[in-house]
């Protein structure tokens, strides 16, 4: 195959491998121009938005438990694998194959560390370093999956660089854009996926290993959807609404588009309306349309689902969006709007009918937190509702603001119907019971396992594992905090300070069993018919590896 002349199409970013199944994946790549991608003899257009030119090619009538070497051509010129590379040849390994099933997961990248200052003082890259150290291994040991769970991009944390470059756009326009050292919109947001995809490692491992992504707050902005009070406040700011939809239209082109299985996409209005566009013209925009579906979906989070679920022969992934589709109204507020909630109980259902042995909830937030923090967001609800308009109320959404109390159970309604879902699995109440029912989650920048151990009668293990961050770090008082968090007086410290305004107590109980961990850090589950086990790795300040710091057991032997 040809490489490409001086005046030929240029890869940007990927290519992503994105949703495999035992018969099919799905690549994504962003190029300089209108071309034609190939990627095995299969071939899609680019579609522009915003002068920007994507393209998702479906690779169809692959062999399950298969590993194929790929390339990416553009108008018939190989652009990848890059000539000098020094890693593995790019390959789709679809599930199927004998042994362990592999997941990789974290959350928190703040860009890549070729775009940040020393000066931040930030440890090593996680996921940096898990890419070359997966490079080094036989393919046998590669991870089958890599699970990303929010702040995949910092739309509020940006790099000296991006400011700067940032700043002299701004000065050409006189328009009203988001506060100083925040992105505005579409433009400005694809800088940040371009700082943090482009590593040669994280390139590397995003070509080979398929990638399940989801959004927290940092896609968008601090805090999003925190509370009604929260929305009302931001919904103000004339820059607002193109913030808002610039990244919700990035959101959907840069990461959800390749959550989508190929028959998904084939019943997607959005997808195949801008298929119809290119088909007619890849150099017409698509960006009105998606800026639309943007709008409404912030108005209206009813209008497009952002979860979605993956079957990965004995383990099912069900990825929760627990930010978009929230129900602020103070004396109803939920994590998921009803139809949501049914549909992820569905999938759940589901799975166990089908004989899972492994069931994954994906949720950028943690369901199961430190007891005192449990305890404070328990009683930050329980006033607001309560003193809702009135002084007290507005003194407790201050705090809930300023600390970030929006977890699942500053949710307490869905917290607990959560539960009784997860309960109902682990207890054999809808068929066979899997091994585990395991709670993956990100967000508050360090690691821990806790254990689900009443009510009683649990067959199968339930888990909460959260890791995070992959490349930022946790200041020295968050550390502090989720320390005591745990501690037993700081447990009946707040339990008293929730039972003075009668919060609800819950019925379930947890047991911390592995952790606080800080650095930066990436989950892996690994997972052998019935048996389960997960895996910590670690890097502080000063290594240039990843520590292995844990390996527990979640089920089996």
């Amino acid at each position: 195959m040809p490489l490409p002349s001086n005046d030929a199409p240029v890869l940007l970013l990927g290519p992503l491998l994105r949703h495999v199944d035992p018969v099919s994946a799905t690549v994504w790549v962003e190029t300089d121009r209108p071309c034609t991608v190939d990627v095995l003899g299969r071939t899609a257009r680019t579609f522009c938005v915003a002068g920007h030119h994507y393209a998702l090619v479906v690779v169809e009538d692959l062999e399950p438990g298969s590993s194929t070497p790929y390339e990416v051509a553009l108008d018939g010129a190989r652009v990848w694998p890059p000539g000098d590379s020094a890693f593995p040849p790019s390959r789709i390994r679809t599930p199927g194959h004998q042994g362990a099933f592999r997941i990789a997961f974290g959350s928190c990248r703040y860009a890549s560390p070729r775009t940040v200052e020393d000066s931040e003082g930030i440890p090593p890259d996680a996921l940096d370093l898990y890419a070359s150290r997966v490079a080094a291994l036989p393919e046998d040991r590669w991870p089958d999956a890599l699970v990303l769970l929010g702040d995949q991009v910092y739309a509020d944390e940006l790099t000296t660089r991006t400011k700067s470059l940032l700043h002299r756009r701004r000065t050409e326009k006189a328009e009203d854009h988001a506060p100083e050292g925040q992105v505005a919109d579409f433009e400005e947001y694809s800088r940040l996926y371009y700082e943090s995809w482009q590593d040669p490692q994280v390139r590397w491992l995003l070509s080979t290993i398929p990638s399940s992504m989801i959004f927290d707050d940092h896609e968008m902005i601090d805090d999003w959807n925190t509370s009604a009070a929260w929305r009302e406040q931001i919904t103000r700011e004339p820059w607002w609404r193109g913030r808002i939809t610039g990244g919700l239209v990035s959101y959907w082109v840069y990461q959800h588009l390749g959550n989508l299985s190929p028959q998904e996409l084939a019943a997607n209005a959005t997808w195949q309306a801008i298929q119809d566009i290119a088909a007619d013209d890849v150099t017409r925009d698509a960006e009105p349309m998606l800026r639309e579906m943007a709008e409404l979906a912030d108005a209206e989070p009813a209008t497009i689902r952002w979860s979605y679920v993956r079957h990965w022969g004995d383990a099912r992934l069900i990825m929760v969006d627990s930010r978009a589709g929230r129900v602020l109204e103070e004396q109803h507020r939920r994590m998921l709007d009803e139809d949501e909630f049914a549909w992820v109980e569905a999938a759940m259902r589901r799975a166990v009918d089908e004989g899972v042995e492994h069931l994954i909830l994906g949720t950028s937030l943690p369901w199961l937190l430190p007891h005192a923090i449990h305890n404070l967001e328990r009683w930050n609800e329980t006033v607001n509702v309560r003193h809702h308009g009135r002084w007290r109320g507005r003194v407790a959404e201050a705090v809930r603001q300023a600390s970030d109390l929006e977890h699942w159970a500053a949710f307490g309604h869905s917290f607990e119907r959560l539960g009784a879902a997860l309960t109902a699995v682990a207890r054999g109440e809808q068929g066979r019971a899997p091994a585990t029912a395991l709670v993956v989650s990100g967000d508050v920048h360090h690691a821990y396992a806790a254990e689900l151990i009443r009510p009683d009668g649990l067959e199968s293990r339930v888990h909460q594992l959260t890791v995070s961050p992959l490349h930022n770090q946790a200041p020295h008082p968050i550390r502090v905090g989720f320390k005591i968090g745990w501690s037993r007086a700081a447990r009946r410290w707040t339990g008293r300070l929730a039972r003075w305004v009668d919060a609800g107590p819950t019925a379930l109980e947890w047991q911390k069993q592995a952790g606080p961990f800080f650095g930066n850090q990436i989950g892996e589950l690994v997972l052998d018919g019935r048996d389960a086990r997960f895996v910590l790795s670690v890097a502080e300040k000063g290594d240039h590896h990843l520590r292995q710091v844990l390996d527990m057991p979640l089920a089996g032997a």
